[in-house]
């Protein structure tokens, strides 16, 4: 049986340290990692092509891609929630969306538009539908990139079990290292939502299930 300290004010630490012989703590590693040289393959080498590659990259993740001129956006976007009976949509309070009247215009059509800053989050839960604009699009990996805000509520993309993003060129970029790259510059790379399709969750039988833990449909209107 192990007997009782009889030094209660050492911490944990320091009985290891003692268990050990020694003094104080090591100032320096013994054994430092060795410097591996990895350079980085990067598969996209250039800028041009960005919106073909990730409207085709996209399509394979299951995303519905329209591309659209800006005064065919309303349109689109109007018929493409109409279709999958979505009349209760989310939107950030974007200044994107405003420009381009987006929420005006859905609501023109009939359809029940309310932003972030206008609802609770228990009210996105009974939306059919998140309307919002991207942080980034990924050519490479065909992925939306959301960074939540306080204008821009994670659960807008999430919640709803259909999730339309409006993506403009700027917010293309080529892979995973400019996305990253470019979050750090503006200091802020935690937080950011990487979406690649639909939800998708498979049981122990394998059998695939869309949209159990997320939306069941993600649509891209990219604008050309």
């Amino acid at each position: 049986m192990a007997q009782p300290s009889n030094e209660p004010s050492l911490s944990v630490i320091d009985r290891v340290r003692r268990a050990l012989g020694r003094t104080e703590p090591i100032g320096a590693p013994i054994n430092p990692p060795p410097v591996i040289d990895e350079p980085i393959t990067r598969l996209v080498q250039s800028d041009i092509g960005l919106g073909e590659l990730f409207a085709r990259r996209a399509e394979e993740n299951k995303m519905i891609v329209h591309r659209v001129y800006p005064e065919e956006l309303s349109p689109t976007l109007v018929r493409l929630l109409m279709d999958r009976n979505c009349r209760r949509l989310a939107l950030p309070d974007s200044p994107l969306l405003r420009k381009l009247n987006v929420i005006d215009n859905l609501r023109g059509a009939g359809l029940d538009a309310s932003t972030w800053d206008q609802m609770s989050l228990d009210e996105v839960y009974d939306c059919d539908a998140g309307v919002t604009d991207v942080f980034a699009a990924v050519a490479e990996t065909g992925s939306l990139v959301i960074r939540p805000t306080p204008q821009h509520g994670r659960a807008l993309s999430l919640v709803p079990l259909v999730h339309v993003a409006i993506v403009q060129p700027l917010d293309l970029v080529a892979d995973l290292v400019d996305l990253f790259d470019n979050a750090t510059r503006e200091g802020n790379r935690h937080g950011l939502t990487i979406i690649s399709g639909p939800s998708k969750t498979s049981d122990i039988e394998m059998n695939l299930v869309t949209g159990v833990h997320g939306p069941c449909a993600v649509g891209v209107l990219l604008l050309q």
